[in-house]
């Protein structure tokens, strides 16, 4: 039985994802128990095909589990029609996806300020908040570019700033910092920091241990299983090593 605290944001209860069938199914995720408190920044290491990704899809509801239960604030996913789960996304949930996933044909406030107008937030209060957030990460000056007229760098930061945009309670972040320089990319990571001592719960996927070292605690997939849990630690090679890298 699922125990909800005031205070948890995420709890993923004996989840398992599968693809496929039978003899030839792959298990990305295997009885995975994890839960984030609101102002909790945990980190996700791992090899490559360790369940990662898959890991944040189910925590944002992109995706649904074989087995077990996502909560989201207490909410179980599984019991959502596709409405009732994209308004829950839309308002409690940040992602930062590894390839930007923003709309080529808005510009950069306007790609920030979306998930609120589809909530029913005034275009005008939307596009205010929209350039809040472009100034939390540093590019309030791209307002009114596209995204050709854009590095890739840029871009991560407009979706960054997508993401954090609204006060959202929950942000999931799969490798934001891929496609960034270190200066920027530690920029970013004191985005995400100062938005979990607010108060929401951060999830991020790492390879670097520096990133990983900006975490409250660290979560360590292998073969789809967690198979170890710490405090973040200082030492990349520590971390490295436990990740299986």
């Amino acid at each position: 039985m699922s125990v909800q605290g005031p205070q948890q944001v995420l709890e993923l209860a004996n989840v398992c994802r599968n693809f496929g069938d039978g003899a030839t199914a792959v298990a990305a995720l295997r009885d995975v128990d994890l839960t984030i408190a609101a102002g909790e920044f945990v980190a996700v290491m791992g090899p490559s095909g360790s369940g990662k990704s898959s890991l944040l899809a189910l925590a944002g509801g992109l995706d649904r589990p074989t087995s077990g239960t996502v909560f989201v604030e207490s909410t179980p996913l599984s019991g959502l029609g596709l409405n009732e789960l994209a308004r829950l996304r839309r308002r409690a949930v940040g992602y930062v996806f590894q390839y930007f996933n923003l709309v080529p044909t808005l510009t950069a406030a306007e790609n920030v300020a979306l998930p609120l107008e589809l909530d029913g937030t005034a275009t005008r209060k939307a596009h205010r908040q929209a350039l809040d957030a472009l100034r939390q990460v540093g590019i309030p000056e791209l307002a009114d570019r596209f995204m050709d007229q854009m590095s890739g760098g840029q871009q991560q930061r407009v979706a960054i700033a997508r993401a954090i945009v609204g006060e959202r309670r929950l942000i999931l972040a799969d490798e934001p910092t891929g496609a960034l320089d270190s200066t920027t990319g530690q920029g970013v990571m004191e985005v995400l920091r100062a938005r979990a001592d607010a108060g929401a719960a951060v999830m991020l996927v790492a390879h670097e241990a520096r990133h990983a070292a900006w975490a409250d605690r660290v979560v360590f997939l292998r073969d789809g299983r967690i198979v170890d849990q710490a405090a973040a630690m200082h030492d990349p090679a520590i971390l490295l090593a436990q990740a299986g890298y």
